[in-house]
């Protein structure tokens, strides 16, 4: 999960949002075309809706094809092509003869290139002004807010930006003594990542491993700090939060869809969407809360709450720009 924070006042009914996502429906790659995106049924249903919504949530599915050729072969055929012209002529292609003879290469091999698919969904919530989404990278995020801002006017969204950044949170959940100093609800669990700021950006992994030990607060000691830290909310969602507070390796505990109907062959899309993002809801303030409250994005503003949040400091806490991740995220439905 990726947490975004609407722009106040945009809130366009269901019939809006899906004329204007259908402007941007998908379609697949042409034969020359590297790549291609668009909104898709949430269902999964041929010419269904573009936009699904349960108990008040909005859900929206975006999807990406990608086609690509591996450069060797590329090249291989432009030197094909350049030994050719210098068999005929006599002349060896220069630089920028060499660079069209590759474009000429890509686009040629492109119609036999396989498509491969990802998608992203999307959930808003309008009534508490989120937008979330389950990309692994800030450039499949930055895809689908583009087409957002396209689609509709007067879309905004900016990440979440909180008094105490999750890196300065995590530190402190670690170097806690007991238990009973973490936030309420929040429990540490056996995973963390930890890293060094210095030139050799040493990295320590613990998997399985019980993390309230000196071993860990004498790493943080000598300057490594956590990037990753395995969480869990009141025994019913874990997860993994990174640097830049996204929720990575998100699952629903034991009990939580216990009461779901298991009638076969039940579409089950309305109550999984209730289920969890019924309990998303509760986990997100929470969350806010153990980082000292949300900031608001006015500067003046932001200055007095981070003031309130860390007196004595007098530091104000800027927003985290989400950096470039590996993609991580999966094509199965998160909600």
């Amino acid at each position: 999960m990726t947490l975004f924070r609407l722009a106040p006042g945009w809130a366009p009914t269901l019939d809006d949002m899906e004329t204007a996502l259908d402007a941007a429906r998908f379609t697949p790659c042409g034969a020359t075309q590297d790549k291609s995106f668009g909104w898709v049924e949430p269902r999964g249903q041929a010419h269904g809706p573009l936009v699904e919504s349960v108990d008040g949530q909005r859900i929206l599915r975006f999807q990406i094809e990608t086609k690509a050729v591996p450069g060797a072969l590329v090249r291989e055929k432009a030197q094909e092509a350049a030994d050719h012209i210098e068999a005929t002529t006599g002349r060896k292609p220069g630089k920028k003869e060499t660079k069209a003879l590759r474009e000429d290469a890509l686009l040629a091999l492109l119609p036999q290139a396989f498509a491969r698919r990802s998608q992203v969904w999307v959930w808003i919530d309008l009534e508490h002004g989120w937008l979330v989404t389950d990309a692994g990278s800030q450039g499949k995020n930055d895809e689908v807010l583009s087409s957002l801002v396209q689609c509709f006017s007067g879309f905004s969204a900016a990440l979440l930006n909180t008094a105490m950044t999750p890196q300065t949170a995590m530190t402190q959940w670690l170097l806690a003594e007991t238990p009973d100093d973490w936030p309420a609800g929040l429990a540490v669990e056996r995973e963390c990542e930890l890293k060094s700021h210095d030139e050799e950006k040493s990295v320590v992994r613990f998997t399985r491993h019980h993390l309230l030990n000196d071993e860990v607060r004498k790493h943080i000691a000598e300057g490594k700090l956590p990037t990753r830290l395995a969480l869990s909310w009141e025994g019913r969602i874990g997860f993994v939060m990174t640097e830049s507070m996204q929720l990575k390796k998100l699952s629903f505990l034991e009990g939580v869809f216990e009461d779901r109907p298991a009638t076969e062959g039940e579409d089950r899309f309305d109550t999984d969407v209730a289920l969890s993002t019924g309990e998303l809801r509760q986990l997100m303030p929470a969350l806010i809360e153990a980082l000292g409250g949300e900031l608001s994005s006015d500067p003046l503003t932001a200055a007095g709450q981070s003031a309130a949040a860390n007196p004595g400091t007098g530091t104000l806490t800027q927003g985290r720009a989400m950096p470039a991740t590996a993609d991580t995220a999966d094509d199965s439905p998160p909600f």
